[in-house]
């Protein structure tokens, strides 16, 4: 597949590799531009946006493009997407807010790779009906609730990963907002009150604290940064990494995922800890399949691939954490530098944080 030069992080992965798991995940993609887990199988919107930020790693810029206009022209008049499509029809029609938000999070990260500003023209209202929708679920104290009820209201649970998903997706959509100049002052007083509800407010979220999202998540998404991170992914870290094979999915249980190990070097990149993020990236590449793409999970005392497939969401966040961990892409650092996005409350005209000297996008 031609595209974008990929370096090689020596001991770990080559470029090569790298641009074989692009052209893994491609092969999945659909005629219409749906990115499934994988051909046949169920979408959702998270996983297909972080599979196009894949594609847009690789070079395969006119894939991803397709990719998210394949979400937009699904976006509901509310600004929520189904949880789950088959074939394009919806499947599990719950709305939930880490899908409404994370298209923020893919058009911004495109971007940084394409300066495309017919795309972002294109797809900033979709992005604006989408956080408009995350910031109509916020909940008093600042966490956002997981989904909306079938009445429309917000559900009184909040999850911690989900919300810290939101975090970096609300961010990036004031940085959008500023690209397009229109600037969204809800948004920045929603992500001011989310950041203090993820350092601060531990309980303001569902106990899921099983779950390794739950613990690498905030610092992954920029919310908790500094000594405050580094001390955050110290604490847990004999919970849920198993030496020379990974990340747990849950604590309790002796399967790691790719998906899971390849997120925590993100988080270890953030947190100035590249070494160790590297480490882990070598760490999962026992579940890589010959054709580039990586199998989900390995339950290590049965010697088991589990479950048996191979999805391109474990493909992109290896692709993701690679780029990142190199470095040397225009989008590396959206995951290792939590101050490469607007501060919240900053004025984006003041703060001088556009790329490159990039303008105004006319919508």
């Amino acid at each position: 597949m031609p595209g974008a030069e990929l370096p090689d992080l020596p001991g770990v992965l080559t470029g090569r590799q790298v641009r074989a798991t692009v052209a893994a995940i491609a092969a999945e993609q659909d005629a219409d531009g749906s990115l499934p887990w994988f051909r046949g199988g169920q979408l959702d919107p998270w996983d297909s946006v972080e599979a196009a930020m894949a594609l847009d790693v690789g070079g395969a810029h006119d894939r991803a493009r397709a990719a998210y206009r394949w979400l937009a022209a699904r976006q509901r008049l509310d600004g929520s997407w189904a949880s789950e499509y088959r074939a394009g029809a919806e499947t599990a029609p719950a709305a939930e807010s880490n899908h409404a938000g994370y298209l923020a999070v893919g058009l911004w990260h495109s971007w940084l790779c394409t300066a495309d500003e017919a795309l972002v023209s294109e797809l900033w209202t979709v992005v604006r009906r989408g956080l408009d929708l995350v910031t109509r679920m916020q909940l008093p104290g600042g966490a956002v609730a997981w989904a909306l009820r079938p009445d429309g209201t917000p559900d009184d649970t909040a999850l911690l990963t989900g919300n810290a998903s939101l975090f970096q997706a609300l961010r990036c959509g004031v940085a959008l907002a500023g690209l397009t100049g229109e600037p969204q002052p809800d948004w920045e007083l929603a992500v001011t009150d989310l950041g203090a509800a993820l350092r601060e407010r531990s309980d303001a979220f569902a106990d899921r604290s099983r779950y390794s999202m739950d613990w690498y998540y905030p610092v992954l998404a920029g919310a908790v940064t500094g000594g405050a991170a580094r001390d955050r992914l110290a604490g847990d870290w004999a919970r849920f990494v198993v030496p020379g094979l990974g990340v747990r999915c849950v604590a309790d249980q002796p399967w790691v995922t790719g998906a899971e190990t390849c997120e925590l070097a993100l988080a270890l990149a953030a947190a100035g800890q590249t070494d160790a993020g590297l480490e882990q990236l070598a760490a999962m590449q026992h579940l890589r399949h010959d054709d580039g793409s990586y199998w989900t999970g390995f339950v290590y005392p049965d010697d088991a691939r589990w479950p048996v497939e191979r999805t391109t969401w474990t493909a992109a966040a290896v692709v993701l954490a690679a780029d990142a961990l190199a470095g040397t892409g225009p989008a590396s650092g959206l995951f290792t530098d939590p101050s490469a996005l607007p501060a919240a409350g900053t004025s984006q005209e003041s703060a001088g944080w556009l790329p490159g000297g990039a303008g105004t996008v006319t919508p």
